[in-house]
Parts: C-alpha cells; sequence; structure tokens
C-alpha cells in the first residue's frame, strides 16, 4: 500500500497518467512544472480535473497498480514495454475470426442433423378417416351420363377443408404461370379450389433452355402443384381436359387407370379459369417428327440425350468425316427468345466443356445454325438489341440464317428457302444431327373443341378471345375464363362504336346514325373506350390532335363515319398481348384479385338484389397488361429491353443481373436454393454430360 511520505522524490515531468486510489485516470501530455508525488490528492484531483479527457474509472487496486508502475519508470528511466506488432494484431484477430466462424459453422451443423432427425418418424398407428360416400360412388349424369366427381375424398381430411367444401366451386385448367399467380392471390377459405393438370408440377420455363446443356438439373425448374394448392387448401387432379358443358357447368376429364384403360369424368365448376397453354406452331412444314421441340421436362431430357449421343457416336473410329459433320451440325429453327437462348446455351456447351472432355477434332467439326424467317432475330426486340445479338452470335461463329423459310425436314438434313439480295428465293439444304423446332405458338386441340364449340363468338384460329374482363367469349357470362397462351384479348374498338353512339344519343335523345359529335362529347367517348379497353389508353392521349386530324371538313364536330376512321386506327395500332410468362403471370394475379373483390362485395350484391348481368364491370375495372420488360441471355452475355428504346447489353455483369431476374421471379425458396447449387456446380466441376 502505498503512503504519503513528505520526503518522496520530485518526479520530472513527463507524459504520463495522474492517478489516486479511487479516482478516475486521464492522459495529459505533460505536466506544466515539477510535481511531488507526496502532494496532497486533492491538488492532484483539481490539476485533474482541468483536462477534459475521456476518463475511465478503476479499482483501488488497478490505481495502485498504474500510479506504482508511473513511479518505476520515471525514477528507473527505463522505457516502457512496447505493444505487439501489427503482424502479431492480425494474426490473433485472424485465428479469433476464424475459431469464431468455426464454431457458427459447427452449431449450424449440429442444429441441422437435430432438425433431420426430427423429421423422420414413425407412426404405425391407423384411425378411421372420414370420406363422403359421394366421393367414393359418385353418380351419373351430364350429357354422356358419366360419373360427377361433386365430392372430393379429401373435402373433410381437416377441418380447414371442411369449411371450403361448400364454398363456390373454381376450377383451374393447366398448372403454368397464370394458374399459380392466381392460386397465390386468391383469398384464404374463399373458394373450393381445383386444379386440374396433366403433369403434377409447376415448371420454370424461362430457364428451361439451360436444362437442356447440362446447365440446371430438371428438378430445379418445377415446383410439385400440390405445395402450391396447398396454400388455399385445394385440390389437384392428374387428369386431361377433354371439353366443356356450358349449360351444365361441367369440365369433361380424362386419365389413364392403373391397367392403362382410359377412364372419363365430369367435375362441376361455379366458375372456371382456362389456362391451358399452348402448343408449338408448324407452319405446315413437313417432316416435323425429325424435330425436337422444347416446351417441357420430357422436351428437354430428349434434347440432352440427343446432343450427348452425337456427340459419343461423333468420337467412334468408325464414324466416316461426312458423317461427323453431319452429327456435329445444330440447327434452330426459330429466331425468338427461346431459339435465340437455347443456341446460346448450346454454344457455351460446346466451347466450355467439350473442349475439355472430348477429342479436339470434334470443336473444328461443330456447326450452329440459327434460321429465322424475319430479316432479325429477336424481332420483337428493340433493334439496337438485335444488332448486338446478331453481332455477338457472329462472334461466337454460329451461322444466322435471316429472312429463311424452313420447307421440309428429313432425318438427315433440312430444307429451306432464302431470299437472296435482289429479292429472288434461292433453295438451300444443310445436314443436320439436331433440329429444335421453335417457331411460335398454336391452340392445343383442347382448345380448338372449345373454339368450335362456341361458335361465331370465337374468330381466332390462334387462340380462345376473351374480353378485356378475361371472360371467354361466347360462354355464358362471368363463369368462364381464359388466360396464358391459350387467349387473346380481343380488341375491336371500332366494332363497338355503335354501342358507344347508341349510348351517347340515348343520353341526348338524338339518332346515332346523324348525329355530331362536340369536342366535350368526344372526350366522354374516348373515356368509355379507356374504361373499356385499358390497352388502347396510349393511343388516346392528346385528344385534341386526334380530333382535329380526323375532323376532315372542318366543321368542329366529328360525324359517324370520321369517329369510325378514328377508332379503326386505334383498332390497328393495338397488337395482341404477348405469350410470355410475364404477361399470364399478371392475368392470373388480376383473376386473383377480382375474385377477391367480387366475394367481397356478394354480401352487398344481395341486399340489392343483384345477381345477374356485367358483376365483373360492376366490382372490378378491366385487364390492363404492363409490359415489364424483355430479357434474353445470348451467351456469356444478356440483353435487356425495357422498352420505349430503353435497353441495356453486356457481358458477364449482365448474365447475372439476368440470372437475379430469373432467380427472384422462382417461385419458392427451394428452386431458388436449387438454381444457385446449379450454377455454383457449374462453376466448380462444368456441366453434367451423361445421357440417360
Amino acid at each position: 500500500m502505498l503512503r504519503h511520505n513528505p520526503a518522496a522524490r520530485i518526479v520530472r515531468a513527463r507524459p504520463a497518467y495522474i492517478v489516486t486510489p479511487g479516482s478516475r485516470i486521464a492522459a495529459l501530455p505533460a505536466l506544466p512544472k515539477q510535481i511531488s508525488i507526496s502532494e496532497s490528492s486533492t491538488k492532484q484531483r483539481a490539476y485533474h480535473s482541468s483536462f477534459r479527457r475521456p476518463q475511465i474509472r478503476l479499482s483501488p487496486r488497478a490505481t495502485q497498480n498504474i500510479l506504482r508502475y508511473q513511479i518505476i519508470r520515471h525514477v528507473s528511466g527505463r522505457p516502457l514495454p512496447q505493444s505487439r506488432s501489427w503482424a502479431a494484431n492480425f494474426f490473433y484477430r485472424t485465428a479469433a475470426l476464424l475459431g469464431a466462424s468455426l464454431v457458427v459453422l459447427g452449431a449450424g451443423v449440429v442444429a441441422f442433423f437435430i432438425y433431420d432427425y426430427s423429421t423422420y418418424r414413425e407412426d404405425l398407428s391407423h384411425q378411421e378417416i372420414k370420406v363422403s360416400e359421394v366421393a367414393l360412388s359418385p353418380r351419373r349424369g351430364g350429357p354422356k351420363n358419366l360419373p360427377i366427381a361433386e365430392v372430393q375424398i379429401d373435402d373433410d381430411d381437416c377441418a380447414e377443408m371442411q369449411k371450403q367444401k361448400h364454398k363456390p366451386k373454381l376450377v383451374i385448367l393447366g398448372g403454368g404461370w397464370g394458374s399459380v399467380a392466381l392460386i397465390k392471390t386468391l383469398n384464404l377459405d374463399e373458394f373450393h379450389v381445383t386444379v386440374v393438370s396433366p403433369t403434377n408440377y409447376f415448371l420454370f420455363t424461362p430457364m428451361l433452355p439451360s436444362a437442356t446443356v447440362g446447365t440446371l438439373e430438371f428438378r430445379s425448374l418445377v415446383e410439385p402443384i400440390r405445395r402450391i394448392v396447398t396454400r388455399v387448401k385445394g385440390h389437384f387432379m392428374r387428369a386431361t381436359a377433354e371439353d366443356i358443358e356450358f349449360s351444365d357447368k361441367l369440365v369433361e376429364c380424362s386419365q389413364k387407370d392403373a391397367n392403362g384403360n382410359e377412364v372419363r369424368f365430369y367435375l362441376p365448376y361455379d366458375k372456371l379459369v382456362i389456362g391451358v397453354g399452348s402448343t408449338t406452331n408448324p407452319h405446315g412444314v413437313k417432316g416435323l417428327e425429325n424435330c425436337h421441340f422444347l416446351k417441357d421436362i420430357d422436351d428437354a431430357q430428349k434434347i440432352r440425350n440427343h446432343i450427348m449421343t452425337n456427340l459419343e457416336y461423333a468420337c467412334l473410329p468408325t464414324t466416316s468425316d461426312e458423317e461427323r459433320k453431319r452429327l456435329l451440325s445444330f440447327v434452330v429453327s426459330g429466331g425468338g427468345p427461346t431459339g435465340v437462348e437455347f443456341a446460346a446455351e448450346l454454344f457455351d456447351l460446346l466451347n466450355e466443356d467439350i473442349n475439355l472432355h472430348f477429342p479436339k477434332l470434334l470443336r473444328n467439326e461443330i456447326s450452329v445454325h440459327l434460321i429465322q424467317s424475319r430479316g432479325h432475330i429477336l424481332n420483337t426486340y428493340d433493334e439496337a438489341v438485335s444488332k448486338y445479338a446478331e453481332d455477338r452470335f457472329a462472334h461466337d461463329q454460329v451461322d444466322i440464317l435471316t429472312n429463311s423459310r424452313v420447307k421440309e425436314v428429313t432425318p438427315d438434313r433440312i430444307i429451306f428457302t432464302q431470299k437472296g439480295e435482289n429479292g429472288q428465293t434461292i433453295t438451300k439444304e444443310i445436314p443436320m444431327g439436331f433440329c429444335l423446332w421453335s417457331t411460335g405458338v398454336a391452340q392445343t386441340d383442347f382448345c380448338k373443341k372449345v373454339s368450335a364449340a362456341l361458335g361465331t363468338a370465337q374468330r381466332n384460329s390462334h387462340a380462345l378471345e376473351t374480353d378485356s374482363h378475361l371472360r371467354l367469349k361466347g360462354s355464358p357470362l362471368g363463369d368462364v375464363y381464359a388466360i396464358g397462351d391459350c387467349s387473346t384479348v380481343q380488341n375491336n374498338v371500332a366494332d363497338h362504336l355503335v354501342t358507344f353512339l347508341h349510348t351517347l344519343a340515348w343520353d341526348q335523345g338524338k339518332d346515332p346514325e346523324n348525329m355530331q359529335i362536340s369536342f366535350s362529347e368526344w372526350r366522354d367517348v374516348a373515356a368509355k373506350v379507356r374504361k373499356r379497353f385499358p390497352q388502347a389508353a396510349d393511343h388516346l392521349k392528346r385528344l385534341d390532335k386526334l380530333f382535329e386530324t380526323y375532323d376532315r371538313d372542318q366543321s368542329g364536330t366529328l360525324d359517324f363515319g370520321e369517329l369510325r376512321e378514328l377508332l379503326q386506327q386505334i383498332d390497328s395500332k393495338l397488337t395482341s398481348l404477348p405469350a410470355t410468362a410475364q404477361r399470364a403471370h399478371q392475368q392470373g394475379q388480376y383473376l386473383g384479385h377480382k375474385f377477391n373483390k367480387m366475394t367481397s362485395a356478394l354480401p352487398g350484391l344481395r341486399v340489392n338484389d343483384v345477381k345477374d348481368g356485367d358483376l365483373d364491370e360492376a366490382v372490378y375495372k378491366a385487364f390492363q397488361y404492363h409490359h415489364l420488360g424483355s430479357l434474353a441471355y445470348i451467351g456469356n452475355s444478356a440483353v435487356f429491353d425495357w422498352g420505349g428504346g430503353w435497353n441495356i447489353t453486356g457481358g458477364l455483369w449482365a448474365v447475372y443481373a439476368w440470372r437475379g431476374v430469373y432467380f427472384a421471379q422462382s417461385v419458392s425458396l427451394r428452386t431458388r436454393v436449387l438454381l444457385a447449387m446449379d450454377w455454383a456446380k457449374r462453376t466448380l466441376f462444368g456441366r453434367d454430360l451423361m445421357s440417360w
């Protein structure tokens, strides 16, 4: 214990710490005068308090040790011990960080095994399951006297399903983008939902070209439909829709039983949504049985097997040079996004993996050809984007044949015509070992049958026509809807001219055929057009210029003929909506929100005794498509087209952005994890080069 000593030595002032037991310690630059250790603690505290420094409270024992150390330092004159070097500090901190990381990782592994252990269950007990007798033995009826599945066998599986079995029956045909978006948007406990599809999974179609060459695994692109339907406590039937009985509200379905025999049954509905997609357009070309299509997982697996088989056959010593060139000639017919992305993925496989694992001779013999009927590939994109894609393919030695049309496909060659520079048509042929046919979409057999049943209400030969509320034209109002690739929104603005004029004439008590429309009345007509046809809004922005342009006689009014000419011009500018996942997704969300709004408004409609009529238009707005941009992968590069001249093109950074967009749009956390693992596996180990 230090004690007060009047005879203590005088210490020369140095940068030090002034300390007293139980007080605070503060760093001082220097003492202005000599201070004796024997001075009273009161003076020390007073001197200490005159400096505004950060202070630390110490215990009495620590204070004594520091004071003793300062006395020894100043008395002996020896320098203080130096701190550790920066290298030692870096080593200690790195070791601490590494140790903490190992502890966290170890804890995570232990937690995973604990969770994995908890997922294994052995439940050998049996309990009585309640199933309705009507579900096990459905009654027969309908025009064809088939079994009617009025009750599902799992309607009583839980209390939530029991509450919904008496709700309005919503039947969804197809398990694509539109159907999944609709299911995810619906409110819980509002509908008795049943999904009918020949496949029991949802397919992430934008990444399908990547699966054809082993960049992604097939299971990374699919999500079981039953997991998605579980959200709304719905039901799933693996069957194929064959026909619709509109008057009886029945959907005819078929499926193979355990013995391979076809069985058919009816599924009743209160609301029906058709989202069965489309098929590839053959364009009347002969020999398409020698081509591959890319619409489903089975198609992607067949393509991968064919590519790898051709490569293996080309390595055999018995294969001639001519046959090897044919086997390694890959042709893509169609310059849209699917064809372009497949050609890019195929080039990546041949350029990055074949050189490493196959004889180098193959790389010199491989050729990729892209046949496009239009003047540019990606012709629906901005011109700058199309030009960038063509330049990129030219750099990668992908042969682009524009202004060409395929006439016939044989097992070993493809025959096509091409316009020359002088406008003459020349017939050419290419030896072919593989051909992908990707040239637009066409109606499925089911849609053709439905269209024929509705007669003159359906005049489009490529898709089912709907109105702006996505209701199927010709079907009972508010019962049947169509979304996705199988449908198209009917414009026909000019065809509704009489309705607009009659409404306006009745309001004013005039004859529609002879009335003259002023500018203010034209604004009312334009407002009604925008409400009924939201896609026409972009063409009705400058009403004053339109009015002035079509007022031929400069009378300040529009007559019947002038107004009809104006609306026909707008009608001609409205194009069909693109057959993309983006459009189907928006339509599914639109129907989900509208159905939710209609169910919430139903009590009020019943109070006012409103049961029939145009309930969709009374409750909800018309569908309006918002284009969010188009993107495409073109081989270690990607392009983005936002519309209106806004586009982005780039190299690997654009590829990562392209991946990021599709990663975010993936349907579940499971598929996102699998996508990330596949991309990492491709980086570390290359693509999958096996055929099954």
